[in-house]
């Protein structure tokens, strides 16, 4: 019997130390790191003291490879922005993905530097990954390292921006990302609309778009041209109510123009 107790002992904490958290959990770990990242930029010595574990390893190219050299060089960073500021447009983090044990964590988000070089805007993105240890009740990174994205992947990341826009009826961000020189048809009339025509039809079309998920994506980039092609499927409701479900087969064109890709045409198929 007290074999039997002491397996069901350690098969229960082994399940709570492994199991999935939660996603109360997750939003907890994205609003830990947004806080963190605001901390570096304003240059907040406290919140990073408690952010970063005492054998804290940075794996990338990173600020620094230890906790103290880390913290020195952002609070040294900070600083000089507040003095001389560097031209770049704080982004907040996004595109998260976040996994998590009640003990451990791991952070991935995307990156976005935009940065003003001679009065023009230049955009990169790069993707962090963090791990995290809960230690006495909180939350710590004890190592980090990232990458910057090449275009391919940026693009990739456009496209689901796209959809999420879509969604959203996001009429700002087809009027920042979609070129003044953009076409687009439609995958359902075969309507080529301009941008603003493209912009005007969203501000005044009811439909409900409940999920829009792509697959069998291509990317190809040929120096500031780059064509991606793929399936989106979209299930949502029409201006009348009535359910929609359908998939279109895509080929979008992007141009790099003022520094960052733009929408320059996009053209769909549906497909059965």
């Amino acid at each position: 019997m007290k074999r039997t107790l002491a397996l069901l002992l350690v098969v229960a904490v082994a399940r709570t130390a492994y199991a999935e958290c939660s996603d109360a959990d997750k939003k907890a770990l994205e609003a830990f790191d947004k806080a963190w990242s605001n901390a570096g930029i304003a240059g907040d010595r406290a919140f990073l003291e408690n952010a970063y574990a005492d054998d804290f390893a940075s794996l990338g190219l990173g600020a620094g490879t230890t906790k103290a050299l880390t913290i020195s060089n952002t609070l040294r960073d900070a600083e000089r922005d507040r003095a001389n500021p560097s031209g770049v447009t704080p982004i907040p983090p996004d595109n998260y993905i976040i996994t998590c044990t009640p003990n451990s964590a791991t952070i991935t988000h995307r990156n976005t530097v935009v940065r003003t070089i001679n009065g023009s805007e230049a955009t990169s993105y790069g993707r962090s990954i963090h791990f995290l240890e809960k230690r006495a009740g909180r939350w710590q990174v004890v190592s980090t390292t990232g990458n910057a994205l090449n275009d391919q992947a940026a693009l990739l990341y456009i496209e689901h921006d796209w959809n999420e826009a879509v969604r959203k009826n996001d009429v700002a961000w087809f009027e920042r990302n979609y070129a003044n020189d953009a076409t687009d048809v439609s995958s359902r009339t075969g309507v080529m609309h301009t941008k603003a025509a493209e912009i005007e039809s969203m501000k005044t079309d009811k439909s409900v778009f409940v999920s829009l998920e792509l697959s069998d994506l291509n990317v190809r980039v040929d120096g500031n041209t780059g064509i991606v092609t793929g399936i989106n499927h979209v299930k949502g409701r029409d201006a009348q109510g009535k359910a929609f479900d359908r998939r279109a087969r895509f080929t979008d064109t992007f141009i790099k123009r003022d520094g960052r890709w733009q929408v320059w045409a996009t053209q769909g198929t549906t497909i059965q």
